[in-house]
């Protein structure tokens, strides 16, 4: 069931220009065949037109279709792309004359998932593939674009190397234990092994920022009832997504919406007001407002112009990461005493709010002319984490009894957990976590 053919719309179902069928595996060709009238597998990689019929012979549509010959292909195997007439019909019934012809409906993701089976990707650059079809700002497209690359892939690979190489060094000694040091200095595999904690290490601080940057930082709107959250919240995504009134507790839920600052990617959320509710309602207001904050990478605290942060405002000031924001700019002539004025309604402000929140939150990434390889998965991180964990066993083993059949079974230990990672070993529970978001198309 791994080869068989399969097929899936490549492009989204609705009113279109032009649609996208998508068929591969053993078989894809006669599949193709029963379906294209008059259909030629050569010339390879050039749109051909043609007609679409059903079993019936009931003309479907004319389109174009393209044969991508396997193994050089995205699967690995035969690939024949459809492109038809957009809308809901032609490519239904597309689909479903292909489906009588033999193909089965495609699992999600089950396209690149038979990519990495056939060694077209790696699991680390499937991943990837997902990221880039999620991205909504620029720098998540740029870091999907370079892990897809294989930027991580080339860092782990490295990695693994040199985690076979020391296990190489430690066969030495397993094979010659009656020589006084073995053919191989301890101080040199113990440097190696240091060398490659100190590397994953390193990796793994990568993890936050990366994670981060692929959900969107978590910037939260936090000040007392009425100081202009709600009102700064629609301006800085430009739409008008919480309502707006001169009533003080208006906003008794927390608010999120994606948007990006500068090209990098913000989870905004406006709360409720932080004050000693009477209401219970207000108070579970309130509560959830603290909870946001509790989590948040950075707080927009807003505070009138003129104004002096009162006790719970100074409290965020000290134990979160804020940005001082001074709202209603507009209507005060005084001095903001310190943070960004800012004014919801001529505007004057929000470029610097998101200039300082972007820098704030992606300041180490900014400044690199490209993005390094990093962790941007909790799946890639707990398996490096793993890794770290056996390394750091195999250095207590060597530097304890040296014992160096354990000391190898832990760096073994090592080597596995970096191709779970990378998805060198078949785990079906691994590969079902990894390709079940993914689209079927895809």
């Amino acid at each position: 069931m791994l080869t068989d053919p399969i097929v899936a719309l490549a492009t989204p179902p609705g009113r279109s220009a032009v649609a996208v069928v998508r068929l591969s595996g053993t078989g894809t060709l006669e599949v193709a065949a029963r379906v294209v009238v008059e259909f030629r597998p050569r010339p390879a990689r050039r749109a051909t037109l043609a007609t679409f019929r059903d079993a019936a012979g009931e003309v479907i549509d004319r389109g174009l279709y393209t044969v991508f010959p396997g193994p050089e292909s995205y699967t690995g195997e035969d690939i024949v792309e459809f492109s038809c007439h957009g809308g809901l019909l032609a490519p239904a019934r597309l689909l479903s004359a292909l489906q009588e012809a033999g193909a089965r409906p495609a699992a999600p993701g089950e396209f690149t998932r038979r990519a990495v089976l056939n060694g077209k990707l790696d699991l680390v650059q499937a991943e990837a593939v997902g990221d880039l079809i999620d991205a909504t700002a620029p720098a998540q497209a740029r870091a999907a674009l370079r892990q897809l690359e294989g930027g991580l892939s080339r860092r782990l690979a490295d990695l693994r190397q040199a985690l076979v190489e020391t296990e190489g060094l430690l066969a030495y000694d397993i094979d010659f234990p009656g020589e006084d040091d073995g053919p191989v200095p301890p101080a040199r595999v113990a440097a190696q092994l240091e060398d490659i904690a100190w590397r994953v290490e390193r990796l793994l601080d990568t993890a936050p920022a990366a994670e981060r940057l692929r959900e969107g930082a978590l910037l939260v709107l936090a000040g007392r009832p009425n100081a202009g959250k709600s009102s700064l919240f629609n301006a800085l995504l430009g739409d008008e997504r919480t309502l707006v009134t001169e009533i003080p507790g208006t906003t008794r839920d927390a608010v999120e919406a994606n948007v990006e600052f500068l090209g990098w990617p913000v989870r905004l959320v406006d709360t409720a007001g932080l004050w000693d509710a009477p209401d219970p309602i207000d108070r579970l207001g309130v509560g959830v407002s603290r909870r946001y904050l509790a989590s948040a990478d950075l707080v927009l605290l807003c505070v009138e112009t003129g104004r002096a942060p009162g006790p719970d405002e100074s409290s965020v000031l000290i134990e979160r990461p804020t940005l001082l924001v001074r709202t209603k700019a507009d209507l005060s002539p005084s001095l903001p005493g310190g943070g960004v004025p800012v004014s919801a309604i001529t505007g004057a402000g929000l470029g610097e709010v998101r200039r300082e929140a972007a820098e704030r939150v992606f300041g180490d990434r900014m400044g690199l002319a490209d993005l390094e390889p990093a962790l941007g998965r909790a799946r890639q991180r707990t398996a490096l984490a793993r890794a770290r964990e056996a390394l750091a066993a195999a250095l207590d083993q060597f530097h304890g009894a040296g014992d160096a059949v354990l000391v190898a079974h832990h760096v073994r230990e090592a080597t596995a957990a970096l191709d779970e990672l990378v998805g060198a070993v078949d785990i079906e529970d691994v590969l079902d976590r990894v390709f079940g978001t993914f689209c079927v198309g895809k």
